[in-house]
C-alpha cells in the first residue's frame, strides 16, 4: 500500500469518526441511523477504500459505542462481511447506479448481524430489531447513493486511488 492510499483511507476513517460522533445517540440503537454509513459506498468506486472504511468503523464503535466490545466484534464484522461481498459481486457489475443498489441491499441484509449483537447484549428481540436495524441502513445508504455520486462526479474516486 501507497503513501497515498494510506492518506486517502486515513481521512475516510477520520470522516466516518467524526461524522459518527455528531450522530452518535442515532448510530448505535436498535433503529440505527448512522449517517456515516453513506460512506460504505466508497467501496463500489475502488476496493482499496475498504481499509478506510473499516479503520473508521472500528475507532467509531472504540470511542462512540455503548456496547463495547460487543460491537468491536459484531459492528467490524458485519461491515467487513459486506464489504467483501460487495466486492465480490460488483466485479461482475458494471453500472455505477447498480452497483450502489447492490450494496445498499448486502449492508442492509446483513444487518441480521448487529440484531444478534443487540440479541446478545441487549436482550432485544431479534427479528424487530433485524427489521429495525436493516430499514435505518436501507434508508441511509439509499439516501447516501445520489450524495456518493454527486462526489464521485466532481472528485472520480475512482481514479482517486490509481493516481
Amino acid at each position: 500500500m501507497n503513501v497515498r492510499t494510506m492518506a486517502i483511507n486515513g481521512i475516510l476513517a477520520a470522516v466516518y469518526i467524526i461524522v459518527t460522533m455528531l450522530i452518535q445517540p442515532f448510530g448505535f440503537t436498535n433503529v440505527q441511523f448512522r449517517v456515516s454509513e453513506i460512506l460504505n459506498h466508497f467501496i463500489v468506486f475502488h476496493k482499496k477504500y475498504f481499509f478506510g472504511i473499516i479503520l473508521g468503523v472500528f475507532l467509531a464503535n472504540f470511542f462512540f459505542s455503548p456496547l463495547g466490545m460487543y460491537d468491536l466484534v459484531f459492528g467490524v464484522g458485519q461491515s467487513v462481511i459486506a464489504l467483501l461481498i460487495t466486492i465480490v459481486i460488483t466485479r461482475y457489475v458494471e453500472n455505477l447506479w447498480a452497483r450502489m443498489a447492490v450494496n445498499t441491499l448486502i449492508f442492509t441484509l446483513t444487518m441480521f448481524i448487529i440484531a444478534w449483537e443487540l440479541k446478545l447484549a441487549l436482550d432485544l428481540p431479534f427479528l424487530l430489531t433485524w427489521l429495525t436495524t436493516a430499514a435505518g441502513e436501507l434508508v441511509t445508504m439509499a439516501i447516501g447513493a445520489p450524495i456518493m455520486y454527486g462526489i464521485h462526479r466532481r472528485v472520480r474516486l475512482d481514479r482517486l486511488m490509481e493516481k
